[in-house]
């Protein structure tokens, strides 16, 4: 797999941007086939920065419900929690 496949986006909120500047750890919404190892070589390459852990997080789409019709659901999604070396950083602006 293609490291711009492994990640797709960054989560750019309250709580990333906290984590960001007080434990050095990033969110990014990766691809759900993709495993730590492969999110560690995709980091470090992308933004050439040291990795020390990855934690993942698979969430489940919500049930949404429109008028009459049945239940449908929203897309599924993975998230993995990436903290750097001490030291560094990724500037997301």
């Amino acid at each position: 797999m293609e490291l711009t496949q492994v990640i797709k986006s960054i989560r750019l909120s309250e709580k990333a941007t906290l984590l960001g500047e007080q434990n050095n750890e990033y969110i990014f919404n990766v691809d759900r086939k993709t495993n730590k190892v492969e999110i560690k070589q995709a980091v470090e390459k992308l933004f050439g920065k040291k990795v020390i852990g990855v934690r993942t997080i698979n969430i489940d789409g919500h049930k949404k419900r429109q008028r009459r019709a049945d239940a449908g659901r929203t897309n599924h999604i993975k998230k993995a929690i990436v903290r750097l070396k001490e030291g560094e950083k990724i500037d997301l602006v």
